[in-house]
Formats: structure tokens, sequence, C-alpha cells
């Protein structure tokens, strides 16, 4: 029997047609393409499921939204509190409300904000763009920094640079970052004089021209080089504040995954060839170790975007912390979902960028 013969027996008769198309094609010539089409499918459902955990979680939260955002006097009148109630849609069955707000959802709407009366999406263009401002500078240092001085400890390994590497990593992790960002302000601002005081930029001066909500990056493409300057003045010592936690944690996993890859066999060989000690470094070693980084990396990045809080209020930042703070405190639930919902897409971004990087990095990712 001849091998078409078989196969047309093993499938009852009937021969299945090859894939076709330029997209099956695609996807079977680029195997990291269909790794990603697969990674964006399953953010995409886990995004829906953001959605429904934020709304369920805020929903349970205890106390009444109509009591924290009108007066004493408001509240006592039922009819003012039933007008309340219908016009932010309270009234209405929960299965309601969160099928309304994923309609909403769909065409950009995030609700309006009991505080502020803006729409939730224009008080988050404005809070998301400072707090990426800064955690962007924190993670670039951090990573720079942190990886530089784990690949160091690594190949000093239990000398005197690695023993004082390691204290200044444990220093790291190990002091709160609320802490060390009051006794920074106190100390460059209020005692010294060196670092500019809260804020974004220097009260003389108006914000940039809005194009992408960095100061910095909107400074540069005015050509106003004296806003430039104050925005990276006043972004520097938070920025720093949040670093040190980051810088300590990305040297203590360096250090480790640099240790474990040194004793692979394929590293002995490279150096048994005869090869130059950066060449092993920088093709063997640090492409193999990076895997384990980036994963630590990535989470570090999407924990400074959420977890700014304490920060930003110390420094008067107006980022995504401090606007959540005042939305929690007084149960703006538009505010709180918009928030949650913006805290949920930056770890799924983080997470397929990470997957993506590890695709690039480590091929055999690409074929699992």
């Amino acid at each position: 029997m001849s091998p078409r013969s078989a196969a047309s027996e093993a499938t009852g008769g009937r021969l299945r047609p090859p894939a076709r198309g330029p997209r099956a094609g695609l996807l079977r010539r680029h195997p990291l393409a269909r790794f990603l089409l697969r990674r964006t499918l399953t953010a995409a459902l886990l995004a829906l499921g953001v959605t429904l955990v934020t709304f369920v979680l805020t929903n349970l939260v205890p106390g009444d939204p109509a009591a924290a955002n009108l007066g004493q006097r408001a509240i006592g009148d039922p009819a003012i509190v039933a007008q309340f109630r219908h016009q932010h849609g309270l009234d209405k069955p929960l299965p309601v409300q969160y099928a309304t707000y994923l309609g909403n959802l769909l065409h950009g709407d995030l609700g309006e904000s009991q505080q502020s009366h803006q729409p939730v999406l224009t008080d988050l263009g404005t809070a998301v763009p400072a707090t990426l401002e800064l955690a962007g500078a924190a993670i670039v240092v951090s990573l720079v920094v942190g990886v530089a001085f784990g690949v160091v400890a690594a190949l000093r390994r239990d000398r005197f640079t690695d023993q004082l590497l390691r204290v200044v990593s444990l220093l790291g992790v190990s002091v709160p970052t609320f802490w060390l960002a009051l006794l920074a302000f106190y100390l460059f601002f209020y005692k010294f004089g060196i670092a500019p005081g809260s804020g974004r930029i220097a009260p003389e001066f108006a914000p940039p021209p809005d194009v992408t909500g960095l100061y910095t990056v909107d400074a540069a493409l005015a050509g106003q080089w004296p806003v430039f300057w104050s925005a990276v003045g006043h972004l520097m010592l938070p920025a720093l504040v949040l670093t040190a936690y980051t810088v300590g944690l990305l040297t203590r996993f360096t250090r480790s995954a640099v240790l474990e890859v040194l004793g692979q066999d394929y590293v002995r060989a490279a150096r048994a060839k005869g090869l130059p000690g950066r060449t092993v470094l920088f093709q063997y070693v640090l492409r193999a170790a990076l895997v384990p980084v980036i994963t630590v990396a990535g989470l570090a990045f999407g924990a400074l975007l959420s977890g700014t809080v304490l920060v930003e209020s110390i420094f008067a930042w107006p980022g995504l912390g401090a606007y959540a703070y005042r939305s929690a405190t007084t149960l703006d639930l538009p505010a709180v979902m918009g928030v949650g919902l913006v805290v949920g897409i930056v770890y799924l971004t983080v997470n397929l960028a990470v997957d993506v990087l590890y695709g690039l990095i480590d091929p055999r990712v690409r074929v699992q």
C-alpha cells in the first residue's frame, strides 16, 4: 500500500488538505509569530477577566458612595440620595451595571469621576503619563546599575567586592521606600537645598505642549530646554528613591543567574577553546542569564507603575498612585475601576513583553 493510500485509509477515506493561506504559511515559517499570537489572545481573555474581578471587588467594598460624596445635609434627603444613585447607575442590579460598564468600555468610556466631575479617561490621561515617566526612569537606571552590580558580584565571587555589593543590595531591598523618600526629601531639599522641591516642574514654568504626557519628552520635542532641565531635576530624586529597592532586587537575581550559568559545560568549553573573556561573558553567559532577570525586571516595572502611592504623596507627584488613593478614600467607584483596569492592563502588557523577549533571547521558547 502506498503512503498516500495508507493516509487516506487512516483518515476514513478522506485526505486532509494542508493548511493554506498566507496566515498559515506565516505561522508555520515563523515560530515567534505563532508564539506572539497565542500570547496576545491569552492576554485579551485575561483583560476581560480583569474587568470582571475589578468590578466585583469594587462593589464588594463596604460603604455607600452616596454617603461618601454627598454632604451631611444632602445625605439626609432620600430624594437627593435616590437622584445620585440613579444618575450614576447605582440603583440597577449588578449584572446590568457590569453589562453597561462593558458596553461603555468598548466605546472608550470609563465613566465620570464623582470627585472631579470629569471623564475618568481624562483624569487617567494626566495621571498615567506622570507615573510612567517616574517608573520608566527608575527601571532604566535599575536595569543598568543592577545588572552591572550583579555581574561584577558574580565574577568576583566571595571577594571584598562581592561582599560589599551583597550588603548594598540587602540594604536596598530592606529599607522601606517611604522612609527613604522622607529622608531624601529632608536632606537633599530641606537641609542642603541641592534638589528641587515637589511637583513635576518648577512653579515659574508652564507645562510643555501635551504630546506624550511625559514632561521631559514633550519639553524636548518643543525645544523648551529650561522646562526640560526643570523636569529632569524634579524627576531625579523620586526616581532614585524608587531605584534603591529595584537595584537591590536585580543585583541579587543577576548574581545568582550568572553564577548558575558560569558553571555550565558550554561555558567551560568556550573558555577551553581560548575565547576572550569578554566574548564568553556577553555571548554565552549574559544571554542565558538574562531570562530570569527579565522576569524580575518585568514584575518590578509593573510594581513601580502600580505601587508608587507613598512616594508620589511625599513628592506631590500627580501620578496614578495619588489618584488611586484619592479615589479609594472617597469611594469614587468609576475612578477606582478605571485605576484597577489600568493596573491590570499594565501587568498583562508587561508579561506579554517579557514573553516576547523570552522568544527573542531563547529560541527554545518559540518551539515550546
